[in-house]
Formats: structure tokens, sequence, C-alpha cells
């Protein structure tokens, strides 16, 4: 049994699909063809094609006949110039062979008066005729020459060497006597015997070979010249000039051949010219005559710009008749293209917009009034709107299918754009369809017959604005109001009290300690820090009240409308002070603040949101001073402090132009030096540079008073400069006096150690004092150190390379990591003061002392006791093997004179200075 084959089989059945695929593809194409906008610029390429290939065969044709017309000018100038060339070379040897021929029948002397009296001798004002003998004098000339002779020339050593009587023709060179360029002819003279006897020369003007130049003929440019076989010009002129001695590349037969165009050689110069050359026979000469290419072709060149210049005009106007009828064209065919897609992209875009799409159909009036609006066709997004298919919508009046709350604004909407055309947005939250609370956007647009309406659900959109708006007026960290919130409610409280009768109270709170906290256990603490705190104040206000962040640990309640005494809300404030100095436990870590806290009154202290802020932050920074972690109320009286502060920053701007180098007056700033005692031995090892301030018009200003304005307005870095510069002159002007050395120490702010220049600024003071490195100690606090921890110790070893000792000042006041403190490169530790003052009582401080020298020990550094003031504070620091001690107890800060005194005390003294 056969069995059938299957493959020729399902060919056959694929050839019939695949051959209407192709010839659907060729009328596609054939179709794109015959459109206008593509056919016409095809034919109008074509007949560009044919129109230009006529126009360049027809120019080549000109230029092919111009060239053979130059040449054949050439050709026939060269033959011109060859017979004059040769009726002159002629005439030359004519007169050589009569000079020689008159010697040899009358003598060298006689020859020229015999020529002379036949009238053969040639004029004296072109032609020059010398007779030499055999040594080459000059014996006879025409005109008249004395003291020449040859001997040594080219054509006198060419007859003396060669015996046969062939002339001689030379290179063109300047007379000797005229100084005038001129070539010599000569042939050789023979005696009876046949010896050489002398020379006959004739010499002349070059320019006389290149007379027959003629302009009519040869133009400006052209090219007549006489050259020797050996490639050297004896004549050349071109247009007017004349010159010579120019090489010449000489072709076959010496010349070159008749026609050659010739660019660049030297002796034709940058002229493009066709030149012609033939060798004379009766002398080793070429003649040379050449045509200006540009003369000769310029009426080529003006008949080819006008053939190009008419076919480019052809061209263009062919060019804008083809693009203007193809613009059009394609004009035509894309607005069928648009107006066949439209649909095709509508049901496409619509189906796939998330917006529904209501193509509305206008019903008019009997009077032209819109009555009602008609579906003419939806999307499915339209669908889920309404919760209506497109078949139940289709023909539907809109004034059926919309709900009763929206339906009059809707219809109010699409007949004011049906009637003027323009189109109008709106926004609004749906009560019903599609559902309760969704946002929805509406676009309706007038087209022709009808009007199009779009509806987008805006929903998130909202949402995300909402969220912008909070953000915009709260504080990103605790999520409380930010001060354009609480500037915004204060103006609103202002104004409902005003008309109420009422009272606004501001509390200003600012952290008391804040600052240490977020320095040394870091920012994130910090922020830690303020949640819990700005959310322990908040649970103590009542509904109304606002608690805002106005910026860092700075807070600002607003408590409106105060009914009766606004003094009442003081056990409301002191519940939130209480609340902010409870502990916090912030990374593993217990830490506790306060609060300062200035409170203000509307209207009692102020009409305007501004001076409420101001007086309220005047009160605050009182609560400050007086020690904080307290209430204070405003007072007009308070903003005398605010004015004695500003006093007193602008003195300290003006005392540190009186330390500069220039000004001529005394310095305001003073520095004083607290000796240092080694515990052991009650020698004096060094010194602490304390600064003081003589204000000309206060006196002495304590440091307490102006350091810390100092450091808010950034003057400590200037200030410190002055004082680490003038402790470095001070302590090596001790040393070249002859007094024992002691190293002085300068404390550090945190402004001046967070300054990028602060080493450069150190070694700057060490080279302008040319006090060693050793003799100066950097104090710092822990603090500071702990703000930044690598960067500051970075820092710490590029001081230490220096030289420069440095010690932690205050230590034990902060929250320094112990794992932090054996990697500072330091080499004492100061105990504060504050645990010094009750040493002799407390048993606390006593521990904290202890244990701050058994920890300096154990990390190899020496602890220096800062405030020594009685003999019991010292004993027990001696007794606990504390190394050093600074307070009053010896010495009071000193001036430098007191100091150098005390160095220049001898070994007996109480306290004289540590031996070296």
């Amino acid at each position: 049994m056969l069995a059938r084959p299957s493959g020729p089989a399902l060919a056959a059945g694929d050839e019939p699909s695949a051959a209407p695929r192709a010839r659907g593809r060729l009328a596609r194409w054939l179709a794109l063809a015959l459109e206008t906008h593509i056919s016409l610029p095809l034919f109008a390429l074509a007949l560009l094609g044919a129109m230009w290939f006529g126009t360049l065969h027809v120019i080549d044709a000109e230029r092919r006949t111009a060239i053979a017309a130059t040449r054949d000018a050439t050709q026939e100038l060269l033959d011109t110039y060859e017979a004059q060339l040769a009726r002159s070379l002629s005439a030359i040897d004519q007169t050589l062979r009569v000079l020689k021929y008159a010697v040899e029948q009358n003598g060298p002397t006689g020859a020229l008066p015999a020529l002379e009296a036949k009238g053969l001798l040639p004029p004296g004002l072109v032609f020059r005729v010398e007779i030499s003998d055999a040594s080459g004098r000059i014996v006879a000339s025409n005109p008249a020459s004395k003291g020449r002779n040859l001997a040594g020339s080219a054509w006198f050593e060419f007859h003396r060497q060669a015996r046969d009587d062939v002339p001689f023709v030379s290179l063109t060179n300047l007379s000797e006597s005229s100084h005038e360029p001129i070539v010599h002819f000569s042939r050789r003279i023979n005696d009876a015997s046949g010896q050489f006897a002398g020379v006959a020369v004739v010499a002349l003007d070059p320019a006389y070979f290149t007379s027959g130049y003629e302009r009519s003929r040869q133009g400006d440019r052209g090219l007549l010249g006489m050259a020797g076989t050996d490639g050297v010009l004896r004549a050349l002129r071109i247009g007017e000039t004349v010159s010579w001695g120019q090489r010449f590349a000489l072709g076959v037969n010496g010349g070159v051949t008749a026609g050659t165009r010739a660019r660049g050689a030297p002796v034709l110069g940058d002229e493009a010219r066709t030149v012609a050359s033939r060798s004379m026979n009766s002398f080793p000469l070429v003649a040379v005559a050449g045509l200006s290419e540009a003369e000769q072709m310029a009426e080529f060149y003006q008949g080819r710009r006008a053939w190009l210049l008419g076919a480019g005009a052809a061209s263009a106007l062919l060019i804008a008749v083809v693009i203007l009828v193809s613009a059009w064209s394609w004009q035509l065919a894309k607005a069928r293209r648009r107006e066949r897609l439209a649909q095709e992209t509508y049901a496409a875009a619509s189906e796939a917009s998330p917006d529904a799409f209501f193509v509305l159909r206008t019903v008019f009036g009997p009077r032209g009034e819109v009555r009602d609006f008609v579906v003419a066709t939806t999307n499915s997004r339209a669908e889920r709107f309404t919760s209506l298919t497109k078949h139940q919508m289709a023909a539907k009046p809109i004034s059926g299918l919309l709900p009763p709350s929206i339906s009059q604004s809707v219809f109010d909407d699409l007949s004011a754009v049906a009637r003027d055309g323009i189109a109008r947005e709106t926004e609004w939250q749906a009560q019903t369809l599609p559902q309760p609370g969704v946002w929805l956007h509406r676009q309706a647009v007038a087209v022709e017959g009808g009007v199009v309406v779009i509806v987008r659900d805006i929903t998130e959109r909202k949402m995300g604005e909402q969220r912008i708006r909070h953000l915009a007026h709260h504080d990103d960290l605790t999520g409380l109001p930010n001060r354009s919130l609480l500037r915004e409610r204060l103006g609103q409280a202002i104004v409902t009290a005003a008309g109420a009768g009422q009272a606004v109270g501001l509390a200003f709170i600012d952290l008391d300690g804040f600052k240490l906290v977020n320095d040394t256990l870091g920012h994130n603490a910090g922020d830690e820090l303020l949640k819990v705190v700005g959310a322990r104040m908040h649970r103590c206000l009542r509904r109304d009240d606002t608690l805002a962040r106005f910026g860092g640990d700075e807070f600002v309640i607003l408590l409106p409308e105060l009914a009766g005494d606004p003094m009442a809300i003081a056990p409301l404030l002191e519940r939130v002070r209480e609340a902010v100095t409870e502990p916090v436990l912030v990374e593993g870590q217990e830490v506790q603040v306060s609060c300062s806290i200035g409170v203000t009154f509307y209207p009692r202290d102020g009409a305007s949101a501004n001076a409420l802020m101001m007086h309220a932050d005047v009160a605050m920074y009182r609560a400050k001073e007086l020690g904080s972690n307290n209430v204070q109320y405003y007072v007009s009286e308070m903003n005398e402090s605010v004015d004695e502060k500003l006093v007193l920053l602008e003195g300290l701007r003006a005392a540190i132009d009186t330390c500069a180098e220039d000004y001529p007056g005394p310095c305001q700033f003073q520095l004083l030096y607290q000796p240092k005692i080694d515990l052991r031995t009650n020698c004096l090892f060094g010194v602490e540079a304390l600064i003081r301030w003589h204000h000309p018009e206060q006196g002495l200003v304590s440091p307490l008073r102006f350091i810390g304005l100092a450091e808010e307005s950034g003057l400590i870095v200037p200030i410190g400069d002055w004082v680490l510069r003038t402790a470095c002159a001070q302590a090596q002007a001790w040393r070249m006096e002859g007094l024992p050395p002691v190293s002085v120490s300068v404390n550090v702010s945190a402004r001046q150690f967070e300054d990028k220049r602060l080493v450069e600024r150190v070694a700057d003071a060490l080279r302008a004092s040319g006090l060693p490195a050793d003799g100066l100690e950097v104090e710092v606090t822990e603090s500071l150190i702990m703000r930044d921890l690598g960067r500051s110790v970075d820092k710490m070893r590029e001081l230490e390379a220096m030289g420069v000792a440095l010690s932690i000042d205050d230590f034990g006041t902060g929250y320094s990591s112990l794992s932090a403190l054996k990697s500072f490169p330091i080499s004492r530790l100061k105990i504060d003061k504050s645990f010094v003052a009750d040493l002799a009582d407390s048993p606390d401080d006593q521990a904290i002392a202890m244990a701050v020298i058994s920890l300096g020990h154990k990390l190899d550094l020496r602890v220096i006791a800062e405030g020594v003031e009685t003999e019991q504070q010292r004993d027990f620091l001696r007794a606990n093997d504390c190394d050093e001690m600074q307070g009053y107890l010896f010495s009071r800060p000193l001036p430098a004179g007191e100091i150098a005194r005390l160095l220049a005390g001898g070994a007996g003294d109480a306290h004289a200075p540590c031996p070296q």
C-alpha cells in the first residue's frame, strides 16, 4: 500500500497564501509611488540629471576646444619667436666671424678700425665688441674699455681648451662697468699656425632677445625666453618684466614639447601656462614661448559661468515648483491619512486610556437653544464609571444618566462649551458614582456637532497634594507644626482674640544641654531626644494649643483664647518644664536635659506676631541668664539686656581692630598667665594663657561676659588667633631673656577647632615667634572632640606630628566614650574645677577625681587639676597621686612681667621653675 506524500501538498497549500501577500505588498508600493508627492520629485530628479548631464557635456566640449586653440596659438607664437631669435643669433654669429676674419687679416689691434672703415662694425649702443689676446687681455673694444682681462671667464677658458671653432654663449651677468645685465657671445681666434690666439666677443643686453613681446598677442602674463642647453635662462620676459638666471626644465631635444601645460615650475611661477620650446641650430640655445591659461581661457570661463548660472537657475525654479506641488500633495495625503487614522486612533486610545470618554451630540431646541446632549459613543472606562454598558448609554440623553446632585451644573457647563467653543475644566468629589469620596476631574471640549467629555480619577493626586501641604507646614522630624504654620496660626489667634477681647499666650522654649548631647552622642541621638521631648510637651497642652518646632532645639507653644488672668497658664508651663527634665534613654544611655522658657502675652506685650515672637525670645534668653531650667515672663526691662549685648558685641569688634599690628594705640586685650605646678616637686613647669578685655568705657570685662558672645558671633576665631600668636611670642620672649623654658597652654574653642586652617594657624604662630613646637600645649574639651570624632582625631594627630602637646580640658563634664579616649593623641587630662571645688567635703567629687587620676595613669597620661584654692584640696590630690595643679592656692593669673620674675627666682624659692 503506497503512502501519499504530504510535503508537496503542504507546499502547494502554502503557495497561494504567500502569493497574495507578495502581490499586496507590491500593490501598496505601487500605490505609494503613484502619490504625487513621491512621483513628482522622482521625475524632477531624473529631469535635473539629464539637464546637468547635457550642460556639463557642452562645457567639457568647449573646454577641450579652448585648450586646443591655446596650444595652437602657443605653437604659432614659438614659430614666430624662433624666426626672430634665429635672425638675431645669425647676425651675432656673422659679426663674430667677421671679427675673427678681420683679426686674422689685420691683427688684433687693426681689426676694429678696418671694420669701421668698411662700415661693418656693429653699433656700440646695442653691441659691445671685444677682442682679447691669448692671455685674456682686451686689446681692442667698441665702445672702448681699458684694463679688462678675460682670463678666468667661462667663455675664455672654454675657447682656450676647445680646438673646435664653435660659438659659446655665457650666462647672463651684470656688467662690471655699468652694472647692467649682459650676455657674451664668443668665438675662438687662432694664429697662422692654428694655435689659440685669443677670443672675439660680442656682448649685449638680454632684453634684446625678448623685445619682440607683443601684449596684443601674448597678453599681460605671456612668456618669451631664451635658455641655454645647460638649463639656465639667459633672458626671460613675462609681461613687462625681464629677468634671467632661472633654471629651465629641458625636455627631449633640448626643449619642452609644444602644448605642455606647466604650473609652479621655478621659471614660470604660480601662473598656469601652455609652454613650448625649440632648440636653435647655430647656438647652444633654446627658444621658449608660453601663453597664460587664465588669459587664453578667459572667454571659455565666461561661457562656462553662463552655462552654470543658467542651469542653476533652471534647477532652482524646477525644485521650487516641485517642492510647492509636492508639499501641497503631501498635505492632502496627510490629511486623508489623519482622517482615516483618527477614528482608529480614537478607538485604540480611548480603550487604553484610564480616563472615561463620552462623545456627546448636541440636541437643539426650536429656537436654537441647547436642549440636551445625547451619548454618541463611549469607551470601556466610561462603563466602569457609570456602571452602564455602551449599549445602555448609546443614544441616551445625559439628563437621564447623571445623578440629580450634579445634573444641572454639568448641563450648564456643557451648554456653555457647545455655545462658545471654549473648553472648560472642573473638579469635584463624587457623592455616588463611581463611589462616594472619589475625586474626579472633568474636561469638556467642543467638537463639530457636539462635545467630548473626559472624566479622570484624581483621588491619588489630591492625596499627594494633601501630603505635600502637610510637609510644607510640619517638621519632618517631630511631625509638629513648623514656624510657617505657627505664624499663620498665631496671626489667626491674634485676630480672634482682638474680636473677642481675649488674650493669647506665646511661650518660647530652648532646651538646655541639648548641644552637649548632640555633640557627644551624635546627631541621631539628638534627633531621638527631640522627638521624645516634643511628644512629652505635646501631652501637657490643651486641645486647641499648638506646639511647633521653631528650629534646632527650639520649640514654641501657642496658647490661644485666654480668658481672665493670662497668668493662669503658669501651672501648664510648669508641667511642660517638668516633663522636659525627666531622664530620657537614648541609644542605651540615660541623658537629662532641661529647658528655658520665655513667655509673652497679646495684647499686653505686643500687638503683632513679630513683636510677640521677639519678646518671647528675649524672655527665654533672660531665663538662660538666670541659670536655665526656669520660666520667665516678658517685661520691658528685658530689652535693656539685649541692647547691652549688642553694645558689647560692637565693642568686641572694635577691640579686635585695636590688636592689629598697624593700629597706633594699645590693644584692648591682655593675656594673663596662670602658673601650673608639679605636685611632687612643687616646681613651676608651665603656664596657661587667659584672656582679659580692658573696655575703654566699662573697664575690665569678665571673660564670662564676652567669650560666649564671641563664640556665637564667630569673633572667637580672630580672638583665638591673636591669643595663640601672642602666647607663643611671649613664651619665646621669656626664653630669649635667658629664663628657664616653660610650656604655654592655649585653649581652643569649638569654632577655632572646626576651622580648616587651625593646623596652619598654629604652624604660622610657631614660625613667626620662633617658639619650639614642644613649648606649646593646645587644650580642647572632650565635647568638642566628640562632635566629629574621626576628623577631630585626624586634626589632633597633625598637631602631634608637629610636636605640639595636646590636653583635654574640663574632663568629666561631657559624654566622651572611653573606647574613643584611648585613641586620642593627648598627653594630659585636666580635672574640671567643678569636681575640685568640693573635694574636701564631697565623697562623690572625691570618687570622680580619684577615677580620673587612675584612668589617666592607666592610659599613661599626666593628670592636672584646675581651680585648686585650698590646702585641703591640694593635699587630697597629692595623696591620690595627681601629677599637677593650678589655681589660686598658688597664684592668680599674672601679667607676663610677674611670670618673668617667678621664672627668674632661684632654686631656693618655694616654687622655682622645674629643672630641664
